[in-house]
């Protein structure tokens, strides 16, 4: 099984990477490798909203990493998208490659040739961690990955959410989080 994970933090060994570390581990606990895609370190432009993809479902912008993060999308079965919550949302990061997955939009909804199933069913999980004490940022930060996983042709993604953790490490103080991430992963990749 093809099993993706994008870590959607700048912060190196922050809240966002030590879930994300956990939920990985789940996953390999159950046979499964994971190719994680560190977005902070990779050259991603934004999208400019040009149309470009409207008639073919492919983006017209070159010169960054982007076809690759294409190709792992349309093969994975699993994907994981752990991204903190910066000003009620994605980080800039996630977002710049959420963004982009407009082609995929694009090729599902106004072509009609949605990603295909596979024969594991395609599943997803979302993590997310903010300082927000209030629960608008994680909503947000889950309405956006709601729309990149069903764009994606995944019907079906659980989320982990945390709120008022915002010291690096903070996490670990948290009674189950680190946990549930483990959890989630192993959870992920049942069929």
């Amino acid at each position: 099984m093809h099993v993706i994970a994008f870590m959607g933090s700048p912060r190196k060994d922050g809240n966002t990477s030590l879930l994300l570390q956990e939920a990985i581990r789940g996953v390999k606990e159950g046979g499964h490798e994971v190719v994680t895609y560190h977005l902070a370190r990779m050259k991603i432009r934004p999208c400019q909203n040009c149309g470009g993809c409207d008639k073919t479902g492919v983006c017209i912008i070159e010169g960054d990493e982007m076809p690759a993060v294409y190709a792992a999308l349309r093969d994975a079965a699993r994907v994981i998208l752990a991204s903190p919550i910066f000003f009620a949302g994605l980080s800039a990061q996630s977002k710049a490659m959420v963004d982009r997955c407009q082609a995929f939009w694009c090729e599902k909804y106004l072509l009609n040739r949605p990603l295909p199933e596979g024969p594991e069913g395609r599943k997803g999980l979302f993590i997310t961690v903010g300082g927000m004490k209030t629960g608008k940022g994680v909503e947000c930060g889950g309405a956006t990955a709601t729309a990149f996983f069903r764009t994606l042709s995944i019907p079906v993604h659980a989320s982990l959410g945390y709120r008022g953790v915002d010291a690096r490490g903070a996490i670990r103080e948290h009674p189950t989080a680190l946990q549930e991430a483990f959890e989630a992963g192993r959870e992920l990749v049942r069929v």
